[in-house]
């Protein structure tokens, strides 16, 4: 008898198997809102202030050069000789050049030729580059080594050199011809970088599906292979677009560069070296804004490379 009164009481029943302090259901419930690749990349980015400042320095300046005819009632080709060489004033916010020239009204209208060539010789070069080298990637053996060797000769004569020798030889300082001296060989880092990437892209299922499928090699490339290294792509553009703002001021200060009766921020810096002892601020305000442009694009790059790479992503 004491051993069946033990057992009943020592009987479990369901009620000990309940749990308490959790809601139904609620083991079904994700612990975060599933995100996208993107929106995961965006929220770092947004993380980075650095980067947001970045960005918000280069809509502020790409907003004045495009709304600065709005913000001023001065002509940047306008002449007046007899207000020629004055300092900043509330008339003229910028002063005004040896020709009496709006100082802001021209530093804003460079501004717009300084920064179209950079975004369109980062897109130049971003799209021949990623053509190039996702072909070589695709192709691999004898000519991926051919391409590369090619790479590597057009690598290996300084990039400057070339849009000198390319400037003077052309006999023109149009911005096309500019932007083709430029672009010559500047696709060829981006060509390295993206080969590198879709060699191990190349190995992946769905490409060995596409290549069985009969698809032609440019549409795998830019399909399904480019795509997939658009990321990488990304950044590199965000660090060419200094390089090609620094590229073309360098060539307008040596007087290789954009001609009257267009101008740019190189071409005013250019302009303003003979009055620099006297009249400074010739100088100042277009040397300012290629630097804080130049600033903010490698600030927003290093931003996007981290906020792009996978391996950080948590």
């Amino acid at each position: 008898m004491d051993e069946q009164n033990r057992g009943l009481e020592t009987a479990l029943s369901p009620q000990d198997f309940t749990i308490c302090g959790e809601e139904a259901g609620g083991a079904d419930l994700l612990a975060r809102k599933p995100i996208t690749y993107w929106q995961d990349a965006w929220r770092r980015f947004f993380e980075n202030k650095l980067a947001v400042c970045a960005l918000i320095l280069l809509c502020v300046i790409a907003l004045t050069t495009i709304f600065a005819p709005l913000l001023s009632s001065q002509s940047p080709s306008a002449r007046n000789l007899l207000e020629r060489k004055q300092w900043p004033s509330a008339q003229h916010w910028f002063g005004t050049d040896e020709l009496g020239r709006d100082l802001f009204a021209r530093v804003w209208s460079g501004g717009r030729v300084s920064i179209a060539i950079g975004i369109g010789g980062a897109a130049i070069v971003a799209v021949v580059g990623c053509i190039y080298g996702g072909l070589a990637a695709y192709f691999g053996g004898k000519v991926d080594m051919l391409m590369m060797r090619v790479v590597e000769i057009l690598s290996s004569v300084p990039h400057l050199l070339v849009v000198i020798m390319m400037s003077v030889v052309l006999e023109s300082s149009s911005i096309p011809t500019l932007l083709f001296a430029m672009t010559v060989t500047g696709w060829c880092p981006i060509a390295r970088l993206v080969r590198s990437q879709m060699l191990q892209i190349s190995r992946s299922e769905y490409v060995m599906a596409a290549k069985i499928m009969g698809v032609s090699p440019l549409k795998i490339v830019v399909r399904h292979m480019i795509p997939n290294t658009v990321s990488v792509i990304i950044v590199a553009i965000t660090f060419r677009i200094p390089g090609f703002i620094f590229g073309e001021a360098f060539l307008s200060y040596v007087g290789l560069g954009v001609q009257p009766p267009n101008t740019s921020w190189g071409a005013l810096a250019s302009a303003a070296q003979n009055s620099l002892l006297y009249h400074p601020y010739m100088m100042f305000f277009p040397a300012l804004l290629i630097a804080l442009t130049m600033l903010s694009f490698t600030l927003m790059g290093d931003g996007l490379r981290d906020a792009l790479d996978p391996k950080l992503r948590r």
